[in-house]
């Protein structure tokens, strides 16, 4: 018996953790219950990344008493890890005394996010709990604009005179205690404060103490505008291979280092935000209200339904030819569902192209006669087994002769549309992702329906 139980508690022990999913209702019953150890024994033990999407799945409610249940337990670098509704949320809605200790155990970065839409007093009640180093650098951090290299920058780095010794720079660090955690590179500067390169570690404690730093380091660094747009910083990030990169102001000045963490972020943030974009969703996320999420999708879906009338209006104007021939009302959406998909497939490519700085003026032409000659092979190929379709189940040749005439046509138009419509947007500074598809739907739609019936009209009846 007693082996029995002994192997019993070791398979407990082997078993995977609980999912955040699996969490939901035990935790939830144990807020109800007010009882803290077994909310401490559900949750206090889960990383960052884990407790944040049990934070997620809970309701309002429920977030905040978890929070506040787990107290010293709580781990400030779930904010980090949290849909930004959330954490928005939850910041209005936790006690000041919480986000002052949140703040001061994050990165300047993540604890500007934290605090950026909080009521200015709220603000500055948070702030004055901060040593006096701590609230300039997230000062600092706050002043620059959303979604800029300033935003995203840690205000900790380690800075060296260039006539220093590689000695006395290993004691510099080993000897001061306001240093970043974790850091790979040591930027040379001037006195004041211009970056003349930088060192990495490894190659610093592989040199002898005696070695001055400015015979060590790297000149050529990829320096980073404080004002630059994060997405420009994620592309050179991507480009060269950066690990870090130093910010400077407009006076070229340090203030902060971009990591490859943050860089990440921006990048699957940049992306989801093109993916929903291209759907007419905006920022919509899960945990937006029924009001919210109903604001951000209906002007899109208002300019769609202007142009289904359209497409609507051309239909009409063949009503006679419709009635006459019943098998045309049948085919129609094959013809524009074809055109549909094709323009949207370059749609795709094309405004992910623009995103990533790979499509402009000097390779444009190019780009739009391939999508051309793209459209002819695709409309050669889908048309030829769409008129033998056709002929199989209608016995008519000349009516596959026409949808096969007319599908040609819609994905010409369709390629054409996929990618002259968001360089055009693109042209005029206007976001073509949540437009183009809208568009490009419409073209599709007009000419697949005017090609086909048009064709019908003139060769059918």
């Amino acid at each position: 018996m007693v082996e029995r139980e002994g192997e019993q508690q070791e398979t407990l022990d082997e078993r995977s953790p609980l999912t955040a999913a699996e969490l939901v209702n035990p935790v939830r019953d144990a807020l109800e219950a007010g009882d803290r150890d077994r909310i401490a024994a559900l949750a206090g033990e889960l990383r960052a990344p884990d407790l944040a999407d049990l934070i997620e799945l809970l309701d309002g409610d429920s977030r905040v008493r978890l929070i506040e249940a787990l107290g010293e337990r709580f781990d400030p670098e779930v904010f980090s890890e949290l849909d930004e509704t959330v954490r928005d949320q939850l910041s209005e809605a936790l006690p000041n005394e919480v986000l002052a200790r949140a703040v001061r155990e994050l990165d300047t970065d993540d604890a500007a996010y934290l605090l950026q839409n909080l009521e200015e007093a709220d603000k500055q009640e948070i702030l004055a709990q901060l040593d006096s180093s701590d609230r300039t650098a997230l000062e600092r951090n706050l002043e620059y604009p959303e979604e800029t290299a300033g935003r995203i920058m840690q205000s900790d780095f380690v800075a060296v005179p260039p006539f220093w010794t590689v000695g006395r720079v290993i004691d510099y660090m080993r000897d001061t205690e306001d240093l970043p955690e974790t850091f790979s590179e040591i930027f040379v500067v001037d006195p004041t404060f211009r970056v003349l390169g930088a060192v990495e570690l490894s190659r610093l404690l592989r040199t002898k103490r005696d070695v001055r730093i400015e015979t060590l380091m790297d000149p050529d660094r990829h320096v980073v505008l404080a004002t630059a747009d994060q997405e420009t910083v994620a592309r050179q990030f991507s480009r060269y291979d950066l690990m870090s990169a130093p910010v400077v102001d407009e006076n070229n000045r340090l203030v902060g280092v971009v990591t490859v963490d943050d860089v990440v972020e921006v990048i699957q943030d940049e992306a989801e935000e093109d993916m929903k974009a291209l759907a007419g969703v905006g920022d919509e996320t899960l945990a937006d209200t029924v009001y919210w999420t109903a604001r951000s999708r209906v002007p899109w879906l208002i300019v769609n339904l202007g142009t289904a009338m359209l497409a609507s209006w051309v239909i009409q104007q063949f009503d006679g030819t419709i009635e006459q021939m019943v098998a045309l009302a049948i085919l129609m959406p094959i013809v524009a569902s074809i055109g549909g998909n094709a323009g949207t497939q370059t749609m795709t490519v094309t405004v992910r192209a623009l995103a990533t700085s790979k499509l402009g003026r000097s390779n444009a032409r190019r780009i739009i006669t391939r999508e051309f000659f793209v459209g002819i092979v695709n409309g050669l190929i889908l048309s030829t087994i769409m008129a033998g379709v056709v002929f199989l189940w209608f016995g008519s040749g000349p009516l596959g002769a026409v949808i096969a005439a007319a599908i040609v046509i819609n994905l010409i138009a369709a390629a054409l549309a996929g990618i002259l419509i968001p360089l055009a947007m693109n042209r005029y500074e206007l976001d073509p992702a949540p437009a183009s598809g809208v568009f490009v739907t419409m073209v599709t739609d007009v000419v697949g329906f005017f090609a086909f019936l048009g064709l019908a009209a003139i060769w059918l009846l």
